[in-house]
C-alpha cells in the first residue's frame, strides 16, 4: 500500500563528524564488551593450565600395604552332593507275573524282608520235570552200579570176561554222570524259583516300586525304570566333594567336616568326617574326589539322599603364610605380579607365586619377604621405575621413603 503523504525533501542532514563520533562510540562499546568477556575466561584457562602442569609434575599418589603374616585356619567351603550310603535297583531274575508286593514307596524294610512274590508256573513245571528226570536217572544208576558190582564178584571164578567187566563199569560211570548232570539242572531251577521271592538286600527304605500285581515280569527288562524296586540305606550318608589341587594334600582321613543345607535347614550344621578319596586328581578339573560320611538318625532334621549342600572344612596351617590383597595382583603374560615401592619411592614389579585364594586376600607362596610395601590397587599409569608418592592404608603408618602427597593448589573462584 502506498502512503498518501509525500516524503518531505527538506530533512536535516547528518554531518560527517557526527557519523565518525557514532562509529567510534560503537567500536569502543564493542571492545569493552569483548574485554569484559575475554579477560576472565583467559584467566580461568591460564589457571587450569597451571594446575594441570602442577599435577603433572607431582608424583602419582598410591596406597600401599604390607603383606600380612597369618596362621589363621583356612575355612574351605565346597559344593556337596548327598547320597545314600547304599542304593540298589532290584530287577527280576525270572520270567512270570507279579503275584503280590509286600512293601511300597517310603516303607522301612529290614534285610531279608519279602518285598514281592513273582508267580512263575513255567519254571515251577520245569523244576518238577527235572526232579522226576533226576529220580529216573538215579534209579538207572543204582541198577547199573549193582550190576557192575555183581559182575565184579565173578572175576575170581572167571565167569565174566574182562571186556564185559569194562562195559558194565563204563555203563555205571555214564549213569553216574547223568545223575550229576540232572542234579545240576535241578539245582539251577531251584535257584531260579528262589528268585520268585524278592527280598530286601539290606536295611533301608523303598524309594521306588514300578509294577502292580498281575504285571508281566521279564528277566530281560534291565533298563532304567524297569526295576521292580529301588532300595536305599539312608541311616548313613555318603557326601561327595571335589577338593581343589591346592588343598588336596591338607585333607586327612577322619578329619572332621560340617555339612550345611541352607535351603532346607538354615543355620543347622551336621557333623561328619572324611572317609576316603579317589587317590588321584581328575586331569580335567584338577580336583580330588573325596567321600565324607554323615549319620542320618535325627528324625527332626532328616537329610534326604540327593540333596545339595555345602561341605565346610577347617584346615589348620602348619606354618605362617603371607597374604596380599587380591586387588594388588597384576596379571601379565609371564605370570602374576605386584607393584612394590622401593625406599626411593620408585615402582618395581615383582613376580610372585600365588597360593590359595580367599576372596579378598590371596596367599603368596614365593616372591616376597614380607617387609615390602605393595601398591594395594595399581592402575594403568604405573610403570617400572616411575616415581610415586606412597601413602599407607594403615592409620599412623608411614611407608619407608614415603612423603605425604602435596595438595593441589585451590582453584580461584569467580
Amino acid at each position: 500500500m502506498k502512503s498518501s503523504e509525500p516524503t518531505p525533501e527538506d530533512l536535516p542532514k547528518v554531518s560527517p563528524r557526527a557519523l565518525t563520533i557514532i562509529a567510534a562510540v560503537l567500536v569502543l562499546a564493542l571492545a569493552g564488551f569483548f574485554l569484559l568477556g575475554f579477560w576472565p575466561r583467559h584467566n580461568r584457562i591460564k589457571e587450569r593450565e597451571e594446575l594441570a602442569r602442577t599435577l603433572r609434575d607431582q608424583p602419582l599418589v598410591v596406597q600401599v600395604v604390607h603383606p600380612k603374616t597369618t596362621k589363621k585356619p583356612v575355612t574351605l567351603t565346597l559344593p556337596a552332593d548327598v547320597r545314600a550310603y547304599a542304593a540298589t535297583a532290584l530287577y527280576a531274575r525270572i520270567n512270570g507275573y507279579l503275584a503280590s508286593w509286600k512293601a511300597d514307596i517310603n516303607d522301612r524294610v529290614k534285610q531279608g524282608d519279602v518285598l514281592a512274590v513273582i508267580a512263575a508256573p513255567d519254571t515251577d513245571a520245569d523244576l518238577e520235570q527235572a526232579e522226576a528226570n533226576l529220580k529216573q536217572l538215579q534209579a538207572n544208576y543204582d541198577l547199573t552200579l549193582a550190576t557192575d558190582q555183581r559182575y565184579q564178584g565173578l572175576v575170581a571164578t572167571q565167569g565174566v570176561t574182562q571186556q564185559q567187566l569194562d562195559q558194565f563199569h563204563s555203563a555205571a560211570e555214564q549213569a553216574k554222570a547223568a545223575v550229576v548232570s540232572a542234579a545240576a539242572a535241578v539245582d539251577r531251577l531251584k535257584a531260579l524259583t528262589g528268585f520268585e521271592t524278592i527280598r530286601a538286600p539290606f536295611d533301608g527304605i523303598v524309594t521306588a516300586r514300578n509294577y502292580d500285581v498281575g504285571a508281566l515280569i521279564s528277566s530281560a527288562n534291565i533298563g532304567p525304570g524297569q526295576e521292580l524296586f529301588d532300595v536305599a540305606a539312608d541311616d548313613r550318608l555318603r557326601v561327595y566333594v571335589n577338593v581343589p589341587q591346592a588343598y588336596a594334600p591338607q585333607i586327612a582321613f577322619d578329619q572332621p567336616v560340617t555339612l550345611a543345607l541352607e535351603q532346607n535347614y538354615p543355620g543347622r550344621k551336621f557333623t561328619g568326617s572324611v572317609r576316603r578319596s579317589s587317590g588321584t586328581l581328575d586331569p580335567v578339573t584338577r580336583t580330588l574326589r573325596t567321600e565324607l560320611e554323615f549319620k542320618n538318625n535325627d528324625p527332626v532334621y532328616r537329610i534326604f539322599p540327593g540333596m545339595y549342600g555345602e561341605a565346610v572344612f577347617t584346615i589348620k596351617r602348619e606354618a605362617p603364610v603371607l597374604t596380599v590383597p587380591t586387588s594388588a595382583l597384576l596379571f601379565e603374560g609371564d605370570g602374576k605380579l605386584v607393584a612394590v615401592v622401593s625406599a626411593e619411592n620408585k615402582i618395581h614389579f615383582a613376580k610372585i607365586s600365588p597360593g590359595s585364594d580367599h576372596g579378598t586376600e590371596i596367599e603368596v607362596v614365593a616372591g616376597l619377604k614380607g617387609d615390602e610395601w605393595i601398591v594395594s590397587n595399581p592402575g594403568e599409569q604405573l610403570t617400572e621405575g616411575v616415581t610415586v608418592s606412597p601413602v599407607s592404608d594403615t592409620p599412623g603408618a608411614t611407608a619407608p621413603g614415603a612423603a605425604a602427597p602435596a595438595a593441589p593448589p585451590p582453584a580461584n573462584e569467580k
